[in-house]
């Protein structure tokens, strides 16, 4: 309960520049030299950048906690899967108990892989391979996966070790908050930075007047465990499961984002439940609440359904802009093989230029 407390005041401190920022501040500067080491160290090649055979996106943000990037993935691999391509997905796996290489299979369990990366598994059936080292787990991936077109990135945009060939920038309502750096603010590096992509929901954040607005709602209707679904409308009528009182649960960066996208939907919440991110939904919390109906996102479900497999998941649905896609497939085709262009509709000999904005992602930029 201490380090919630710890969080919360720490996210309150990171709106504004208030007293306790400035107090701070002083340690955002040793944290800044840090950066600035590393990102040295890679320029001069102290530290090594590995490179794979097959185009990388990065997808990540550059305020801590969560802004949306794993629906962004799951976005991003859907509409590639549609224009015929193979991705595979490589990730952290924030939140497993182990740092080894692994694979994702239908018998992951998400402490074992974590709770994106194994949702990301069962919205797409993309390949998707987790480690501490994410050029470990782009190798396992492309060794297990020969057929794999391009690999995605999940939250990798600190990750300086792997090459990447475009990087997506994701911001959330809160911006960049003040603008300081850890611990003085909420910011993982300096901003602005050299990106490709900006995606943001709410204001556009700081330098991003080539930004894309993201639109993030829930989709009309929940998940049970075995993959049928229930109206959301069902629920928030005088009828059926909604004769249950309603217990709203999320352990995610923002829940209370997910609680007034229900509550906009229509439900009507006797409870609501926010747990810390990645949260292990352990059995214990749940004992008093067998009489409710319990609703959480996608994320929380994998975890969720060992002990509640009653509850229902509600996704959440991510929609941009068709100008985000073809600024990301001219991206795409401009750093690819003549079979990723073919299926981009793209003639070959022909060389895309990036779209305005941002400069895009040049060698070591950025940290």
């Amino acid at each position: 309960m201490a380090g919630i407390a710890v969080r919360k005041t720490l996210q309150g401190a990171w709106t504004r520049r208030g007293t306790l920022a400035w107090l701070l501040w002083p340690l955002s500067l040793l944290y800044r030299a840090t950066l600035q080491l590393r990102q040295w160290a890679y320029q001069i090649g102290l530290r090594q950048v590995h490179r794979v055979p097959v185009p990388v996106i990065v997808v990540g943000n550059v305020v801590a906690g969560g802004a949306g990037k794993t629906p962004m993935v799951i976005a991003l691999v859907e509409h590639l899967q549609s224009r015929g391509l193979r991705p595979g997905v490589v990730s952290r796996g924030y939140g497993r108990h182990d740092r080894d290489c692994r694979l994702v299979t239908p018998a992951s369990l998400p402490l074992e892989v974590g709770d994106e990366p194994l949702l990301i598994w069962r919205r797409t059936a993309a390949p998707v391979a987790v480690a501490a080292s994410r050029i470990k787990a782009a190798r396992a991936l492309l060794g297990a996966h020969p057929e794999l077109d391009l690999l995605i990135c999940d939250d990798g945009l600190q990750h300086r070790a792997l090459h990447r060939d475009i990087e997506i920038c994701v911001f959330d309502k809160r911006g960049i908050g003040n603008g300081f750096l850890l611990p003085a603010g909420p910011l993982r590096e300096p901003w602005p930075r050299r990106v490709d992509l900006i995606v943001y929901s709410g204001a556009a954040p700081p330098a991003s007047a080539a930004g894309h607005p993201v639109r993030r709602s829930l989709a009309d209707h929940a998940l049970r465990s075995d993959g049928s679904q229930v109206p959301l409308r069902d629920l928030s009528t005088a009828t059926g499961l909604s004769s249950r009182p309603l217990l709203a649960v999320a352990g995610t960066a923002q829940p209370q984002a997910f609680f007034t996208m229900l509550r906009e939907s229509g439900l009507t919440l006797s409870r609501v439940l926010a747990l810390p991110d990645h949260a292990d939904f352990e059995p214990a919390p749940w004992s008093g609440y067998q009489d409710h109906t319990v609703l959480c996102t996608e994320k929380d479900a994998v975890k969720l359904w060992r002990h509640r497999p009653d509850a229902l998941a509600v996704p959440l649905i991510v929609s941009l802009e068709p100008p985000f896609w073809r600024a990301l497939e001219h991206l795409l085709a401009s750093c690819s093989t003549q079979r990723i262009r073919a299926k981009l509709s793209l003639p070959d000999g022909h060389t895309p230029t990036r779209p305005a904005g941002l400069p895009g992602h040049q060698g070591s930029a950025g940290i």
